[in-house]
């Protein structure tokens, strides 16, 4: 979202993308891994969207061009969910780094703290699985963007499954962490079957 700079005018976006890099590069918590995975994903979904629209305009791809408008009504709509999952992603980390900073002088603050502690990690678990999902969407959508079949672009969609290619490992790396201090083995177990049969499906992608 473009800020409105002290003059009144608007931050330009590179500035916006210098601040985000500012604050992942800075000592705080958040962002973190998991928001920058989504940033990733949505650099995916933006060069898929790129492939089809150029593709849809060039008249040698004429009768193609009901597949390029399904290629980016879908990117467009990844790519501005990813934007939603990023602040999610910062929050539900946040919540654990808020959970890890209670008191815990008595007992009944020690348990308390992990009670808070145990959702906490839950949800933060919970975010990068649901953008490891989106990732793998996206990877798939880059093979329908190759199967355009516009020679130019192909190093674009290179990179766009590329990115989503990284974005599910960096998703999956996200899940796992939480897992490890997760109690809930119940959920543990469900989380991973979910995010194994995502990375399955990825396997069998270009």
């Amino acid at each position: 979202m473009t800020e409105s700079s002290p003059r009144g005018g608007r931050i330009p976006k590179a500035v916006e993308l210098e601040r985000y890099l500012e604050d992942l590069a800075s000592g705080a918590p958040t962002p973190g891994g998991g928001s920058a995975a989504t940033v990733v994903a949505a650099c995916a979904a933006a060069l898929v969207a790129m492939v089809a629209r150029i593709t849809r305009n060039n008249v040698s791809f004429a009768a193609k061009a009901t597949e390029a408008d399904f290629v980016i009504g879908e990117a467009d709509r990844l790519r501005a969910t990813l934007l939603l999952a990023r602040s999610d992603d910062e929050a539900a980390y946040g919540r654990v780094v808020a959970a890890l900073a209670l008191p815990k002088t008595t007992d009944a603050e020690r348990a308390a703290r992990a009670r808070e502690l145990q959702s906490a990690l839950g949800g933060a678990a919970a975010a990068p699985l649901h953008v490891a999902g989106l990732a793998v969407a996206i990877l798939e959508l880059s093979a329908a963007a190759a199967a355009l079949g516009n020679a130019q672009l192909a190093s674009d969609v290179t990179c766009a499954a590329a990115f989503a290619r990284a974005a599910l490992t960096a998703s999956a790396a996200n899940v796992r962490i939480n897992h490890a201090y997760l109690r809930d083995r119940e959920l543990v177990r469900m989380q991973e079957h979910e995010l194994a049969a995502l990375e399955r499906i990825a396997a069998t992608q270009w």
